[in-house]
């Protein structure tokens, strides 16, 4: 059973915690039971949370027809996928809204709720690693749960659009008051001997073992367009990035292909990573995938029918996408 994070004593992140109860009761549509259950808190607690956040601004009260229409999302997404609970992001720009990074931010904070709500005291975490990642390990607030270790998924890794991969880890370690286990190795090397090398290495041996018995994963999925974050970062060449198509690649997890099952592809550069496995992702009991934009439709499913998702925190529109497909 998850335990209930502790109300934090810093005001900023008081006020996290209360816009994050405020986006479950205003923006999704939870009961204040519902909520109250969530967060192991009374009923009474959760009442006097939401008048609090009326009276210090946090949210403002008005009537409008999208928001109350993305009501109950999150429970029929639930549902319909079988997931142990849905997050559905609501950006104050609206649907409308080109800008991924508006989007992006707000999904980052809806994550760091989802994030202290499924975290348990010793949980083993897995962090991967992204723009999307990133985005939440910046938006967690500092929050302590006891005895908890946070394992970097894949290899060093950086490109134009995000710090190196350890960044992510060693920030969600700092915001969780946890012990990081960084993985000492590129996350891509240049032969597949290189990586064999690396990988019987005994420290990078014993780092990739600690992947296998995870408890808790926090993970993106990205789309296999020729834009796609694995050709920005150089991991994948144009050439690999066809020949995984053409072997029915629907989504990218930690630089690893997969199919729309969510069956892993082994196609270049898979013989070149050094990174958790996606056996490894589907092994945690607790899965959280955070993901931004109707371009990853075929991709989150594809986890989500791979049984690589148990936890989903998403926008509003990809969340309509997937329920009406």
């Amino acid at each position: 059973m998850n335990k209930p994070p502790k109300l934090p004593s810093v005001k900023s992140d008081k006020d996290a915690l209360l816009s994050n109860i405020a986006l479950l009761y205003y923006g999704e549509g939870l009961t204040q039971n519902e909520i109250a259950k969530r967060y192991k808190l009374s009923r009474v607690t959760i009442v006097n949370m939401l008048r609090d956040c009326r009276e210090r601004g946090i949210v403002e009260i008005r009537v409008d027809g999208q928001h109350l229409a993305a009501s109950g999302l999150a429970r029929d997404l639930r549902e319909k996928y079988g997931l142990q609970d849905v997050y559905v992001a609501i950006d104050s720009m609206g649907e409308g809204s080109t800008q991924r990074s508006d989007n992006l931010a707000q999904l980052a904070r809806v994550a760091s709720m989802a994030i202290l709500d499924i975290v348990e005291p010793g949980d083993r975490i897995g962090v991967a690693w992204g723009e999307t990642i990133a985005a939440v390990a910046n938006a967690m607030p500092r929050h302590s749960v006891a005895g908890t270790q946070v394992c970097q998924l894949i290899g060093s890794q950086e490109s134009t659009r995000v710090p190196a991969s350890e960044i992510c880890a060693i920030e969600v370690a700092n915001k969780l008051g946890a012990q990081c286990h960084t993985l000492h190795a590129p996350g891509i090397v240049s032969s597949a001997e290189l990586a064999s090398a690396l990988k019987s290495e005994v420290t990078i041996r014993n780092q990739l073992a600690r992947l296998s018995s995870l408890d808790m994963t926090i993970f993106a999925v990205g789309h296999v367009g020729s834009d796609t974050h694995m050709a920005a970062a150089g991991i994948a060449s144009t050439a690999e990035l066809e020949a995984a198509r053409r072997q029915g690649a629907a989504g990218i997890i930690c630089c690893r292909y997969i199919d729309k099952n969510g069956q892993e592809i082994r196609t270049a550069p898979y013989d070149r990573i050094i990174a958790a496995s996606i056996d490894d992702i589907k092994a945690a009991p607790k899965k959280l995938l955070v993901v931004c934009g109707s371009d990853r439709l075929d991709a989150t499913r594809a986890a989500i029918h791979g049984g690589l998702v148990t936890h989903l925190v998403v926008d509003r529109k990809l969340a309509k996408i997937l329920i009406n497909s």
